[in-house]
């Protein structure tokens, strides 16, 4: 065999050859332009156009081929629709879409030639690339028109481009009508559209044009389509079908990464459904997918939000187990939940755990403990905290400073301030702050200022997070144009405030009562371009609720929604809540179901929200209802959302569901409460239950169970609301037939006997006094004594009893200790006064009310006024209606009645009565049956009626109503609403006189229709006899029996009405 031949690998040099290409391309074009003309002249017009498109194909730029057109044009040749056809395409390819547009409308559309489907697929290209989507849509509807198909190109970009502009559902338009036309599209077509779909929401068109692209076009789903569908579907909250795509992908060969598991976790434990989320869980240990901290974190934070702590230690455990060490997300999530359980011990010794195995924790540990160390009154060690955490070198927050304000006096914020901002300067900045104190000049405003231009020199963002600490504590302080103020200075430093300075500076407006400059705050955040988030809505919502601006709370609501923000539960809450405080209950219930029409999940504050309003506007089943719609959810009723149920239950006498729910209570664990038996204690109370009443509060005192202010307050005001009834009554024996159950129940669980010190006993008055003294000594001996309230309740208590003396004493007892008498103290003493026959020491009450500067309502102007009347003093009570007038009030109903019997029965001129009369008439007040008989007595007596009508003694009330209404003619109109009392009378609406009055009515009713009917026609003798002889004779028609009355007093009223 011959050696292979060595090859050199330094080839020779060589001289560049020049390329002949361009010259030769050159020929080529002018022998075909050439060619072109010779056809042109022959006449050969069709070959020469064919020529034409040969030469603009071959052309290699845009003004080539631009060239080409206009030489052919100016060699006499007509330019015909397929070269306009190649031009267009070519134009549109070297990028030159706007010179397409120009020839198309000035050469096509000018010349009224017809466009083919080549013309408008270029179109369509050219468009798309100017982004006028909406006449690449009109021209891709042209193609069909037309029965084509547009080219791939020109529908690929058209799709592409929709997807990108955020119209995805006219890019699947698009794609199923050319699908369904028969045309192939490429799998790069569907990508695009399925992930614009997924990415605007529209998942059942995504699903479709999956299931398109690989069932019929067999198009196979790459990993990063199955995560835009799965993600997409996720979001939405379609974990189901998220699922089910899991399971497709594993089965085409496709592996489910764990964050896949994650997000599908997540939405379960969002939507509570935490057995879903472990089955997810299960599923991914047992293919070997290893879940990471978060995967854990979530399902931690799904078993706390559900009050589930057992299970959320199980996961911890696990996660220990497998080496993961919980980050701080997990560990705050613990004791967060610890706290709201009122299990501050745990969540303690959790937290030194951390701080043993020096675990730097941020400032939200120290938030959390501090808040419930406060709700548990532990002040010591809050100071230790606090401490511990300056020690640590942790820079305090605004936040925190918000939590600890609420534990120190009104008027401390400021210097409250000061210490965080000293404490943010030595562990942020490490600045002494001694060495800056001014102290001599006692100024604190000064000393801050100066701290805070300290820490600007060091650090600008921790300078920025103490004008915000600054900003808080002005806004706490209620110093909103200081706060302003800072605000400017932030600014002027070329900095914008946060919005939780601005949520600071609108929730102190609300405080100060300046709500209407909020909408002033909110321009200046727009400006700003500050942008409102959950916490801004839910201040301004809630302060409109405190004022009772609904509307304007209603339109933050809708504002909140417009911009596209989700109202969280809270805010729904916060509506739903003052609703019920105002009895608006059929509202609240709107904006519960506007609330799970948007989506949002109630939690167990707000079931308790509405539970709590049901039961106290009456609607205990709707509460019953609600609550085991609750438990279907899978929240767990807290003692509380049972305290709301049972208390309605027992409102509305419904003592066997009361049981029923009671049971249930106790049964989960719950023990009666000093909340639950004060609640159980007053609804009783209300109800005139006494001796079930103070059987509770016996058993709240032998248990040992606490006693606040508002439990003594409902012993007091019930007893003071009881002791008359029982002096009438006797005892109610509500206890005995229903309320016996619910204590037997509630002894037997707290294994106390059923007996009482409290044994209510009204055997005699003597005994009755001695029972309500020793409820008083009960109540006076409390810790919360002296309180304004309690002291209220004793005086009256005392006064019910007749220890007068007693009451005056707990009066003193309140000025000595400097406890103020409100308007109700000064009417309860009015008031017992009254009742005592002391008229005089009640009027000395008042002016006392007055000279002290109490504002004075109408329930103690009504209680002196009826006293007066009473004492028979009926010019002073005139007096005082017309002291009442000044300061905008009205006597009620039944102080009118009192004044006009006071003054028909005090032999006082008519004159005075007919005016209260009528001042009654103004107001919509109707005087009673013996009012007018009082009334027309007196002016009987004043000799305004004829002796001869006077002789009539059984028909003398009708006979001087008839007199009364031929008095005078400019009074008719008075006169004529004592008829209208009387029809009132006749129709039931008051008491209703005898038979043989009804009778006598019925028949001057008829003779003054008939007086007035005819009084224009007739003189006045006429009018007399029509009056004294009435046409029917109703006494015939009338009978003896009730029936017959109420055929007599219907035909009276449709006889007047007529008239």
């Amino acid at each position: 065999m011959k050696p292979r031949r060595l090859l050199t690998t330094c080839p020779l040099p060589i001289e560049p050859l020049e390329s002949s290409l361009e010259p030769i391309n050159n020929d080529l074009k002018n022998l075909r332009l050439s060619l072109m003309e010779r056809l042109i002249a022959r006449n050969f017009i069709p070959s020469a156009q064919k020529m034409l498109q040969r030469i603009i194909c071959q052309t290699s730029s845009a003004l080539e081929a631009v060239s080409v057109i206009e030489f052919a044009s100016v060699g006499g040749m007509e330019i015909d629709l397929c070269s306009y056809a190649v031009l267009l395409s070519k134009l549109v390819r070297f990028g030159e879409p706007l010179l397409a547009e120009a020839f198309y409308f000035q050469d096509i559309v000018r010349r009224g030639i017809e466009p083919n489907h080549s013309v408008l697929s270029s179109l369509v290209i050219c468009f798309c690339k100017l982004d006028k989507l909406d006449e690449a849509r009109i021209h891709f509807d042209r193609i069909f028109e037309l029965n084509s198909l547009p080219c791939k190109e020109a529908c690929h970009l058209l799709i592409h481009t929709l997807c990108v502009q955020g119209r995805a559902l006219e890019g699947f338009d698009c794609l199923i009508r050319v699908n369904d036309a028969g045309m192939e599209v490429g799998f790069g077509c569907f990508s695009k559209l399925i992930d614009g779909l997924s990415f605007g929401g529209n998942l059942d068109e995504a699903l479709q044009m999956f299931d398109i692209m690989s069932k019929k076009n067999g198009y196979l789903p790459c990993p990063r389509l199955y995560k835009s569908l799965f993600y997409g579907l996720c979001k939405r909250g379609r974990l189901l079908e998220a699922q089910l795509l899991c399971g497709d992908m594993e089965l085409d060969g496709l592996f489910v990464d764990k964050t896949m598991f994650t997000a599908l976790i997540n939405g379960y434990c969002k939507d509570k459904k935490m057995k879903m989320a472990m089955q997810v869980f299960l599923r991914m240990l047992k293919i070997g997918c290893e879940p990471d901290g978060y995967t854990y974190n979530t399902l931690i934070h799904g078993f706390v939000k559900l009050g589930l702590a057992d299970k959320s230690r199980i996961i911890w455990n696990q996660m220990a187990m497998r080496g993961l060490q919980p980050d701080l997300v997990s560990n705050h999530i613990m004791i967060n939940k610890h706290c709201e359980e009122g299990k501050v011990e745990r969540a303690l010794a959790h937290f030194k755990e951390l701080h043993r195995r020096n675990v730097v924790l941020p400032v939200h540990f120290y938030t959390v403990l501090i808040s419930a160390l406060y709700k548990e009154n532990r002040l010591s060690e809050v100071d230790q905290l606090c401490e511990q955490m300056v020690k640590s070198g942790v820079v305090p927050d605004n936040v925190l400073l918000q939590t600890l304000i609420p534990m120190y006096p009104k008027g401390d914020e400021l210097r409250l301030t000061f210490v965080i901002l000293q404490a943010v300067a030595k562990n942020g900045c490490h600045i002494d702050p001694s060495l800056l104190s001014v102290a001599s000049s006692g100024d604190i405003k000064l000393e801050i200022r100066l701290l805070l231009q300290e820490i600007m020199k060091r650090n600008l963002n921790l300078g920025y997070k103490g004008f915000e600490i600054l900003i808080t504590g002005l806004c706490a302080g209620g110093n909103p144009d200081d706060a302003l103020l800072c605000m400017d200075e932030i600014m002027s430093l070329g900095c914008t405030p946060s919005t939780s300075s601005y949520n600071s500076l609108i929730k102190c407006l609300f405080e100060v009562g300046l709500s209407e400059d909020v909408e002033s705050v909110l321009d200046i955040m727009q400006v700003q371009g500050v942008v409102p988030n959950l916490g801004t809505y839910l201040i301004m919502v809630h302060g409109y609720c405190n004022i009772g601006d609904f509307v304007s709370a209603y339109a933050a609501l809708d504002h909140m929604v417009e911009a596209g923000i989700r109202p969280s539960v809270a805010i729904y809450n916060t509506i739903v809540t003052c609703l019920c405080r105002e009895k608006r209950i059929s509202e609240a219930e709107d904006i519960f179901k506007r609330m799970l029409k948007s989506g949002v999940d109630p939690d167990e504050v707000m079931y308790l929200t509405m539970i709590n309003g049901y039961s106290k506007n009456g609607k205990a089943l709707r509460a019953c209802q609600l609550f085991e719609k609750m438990v279907e959810c899978g929240i767990q009723p807290s003692y509380r959302a049972y305290t709301a149920l049972i208390n309605g239950l027992v409102k509305k006498n419904r003592l066997t569901e009361g049981y029923h729910y009671l049971q249930q209570m106790l049964n989960n664990g719950f023990m009666p409460n000093g909340v639950f038996c004060t609640a159980l204690m007053n609804q009783a109370l209300r109800k005139g239950a006494l001796e079930f009443g103070l059987r509770l509060f016996d058993l709240m005192e032998r248990t040992h169970m606490e006693r606040d202010l508002i439990t003594y307050i409902a012993l007091g005001s019930g007893v003071c609301r009881n002791i008359t009834n029982i002096r009438k009554r006797g005892l109610t024996r509500w206890v005995e037939i229903r309320g016996d159950k619910l204590l037997r129940l509630i002894h037997q669980k707290i294994q106390m006997p059923m007996m009482t010190n409290l044994r209510l006993s009204c055997k005699s008055p003597e005994l009755l006094i001695c029972f309500v003294l020793k409820l008083m000594h009960v109540i006076k001996e409390s810790p919360y004594m002296p309180n304004l309230y309690l002291c209220n309740c004793l005086i009256s208590g005392f006064f019910q009893a007749d220890r007068i003396l007693d009451a005056y004493d707990i009066f003193e007892m309140m000025q000595i200790q400097g406890v103020r008498p409100n308007q109700v103290t000064f009417t309860i003493l009015m008031d017992g006064n009254i009742k005592s026959g002391n008229i005089d020491l009640a009027v000395g009450f008042f002016n006392k009310m007055n000279a002290d500067g109490c504002a004075i309502d109408g329930v103690a102007y009504n209680t002196l006024l009826d006293g007066l009347c009473q004492a028979r003093r009926p010019l002073d009570a005139l007096t005082l209606a017309q002291s009442m007038h000044k300061r905008g009030l009205i006597p009620n109903w039944s102080s009118y009645r009192k004044l006009l019997h006071c003054l028909c029965t005090c032999n006082y001129s008519s004159d005075l009565a007919v005016i209260v009369l009528k001042e009654m008439f103004c107001y919509g007040y109707y005087p009673s049956w013996h009012n007018y008989v009082h009334l027309l007595c007196a002016l009987s007596e004043e000799s305004k009626l004829s002796e001869a009508e006077m002789r009539l003694q059984k028909v003398s009330f009708l006979a001087c109503l008839r007199k009364l209404c031929l008095v005078a003619a400019d009074e008719i109109i008075f006169y004529l609403k004592i008829m209208e009392a009387l029809l009132l009378v006749i129709a039931g609406e008051v008491a209703s006189p005898s038979h043989h009055d009804c009778v006598f009515i019925i028949k001057q009713a008829l003779a003054i229709a008939a007086f007035l009917s005819q009084s224009k026609k007739a003189n006045v003798k006429q009018e007399r006899h029509v009056i004294s002889e009435p046409d029917v004779n109703l006494d015939e028609k009338a009978g003896a029996g009730q029936a017959g009355i109420e055929k007599v007093r219907w035909k009276m009223i449709v006889t007047t009405l007529n008239t």
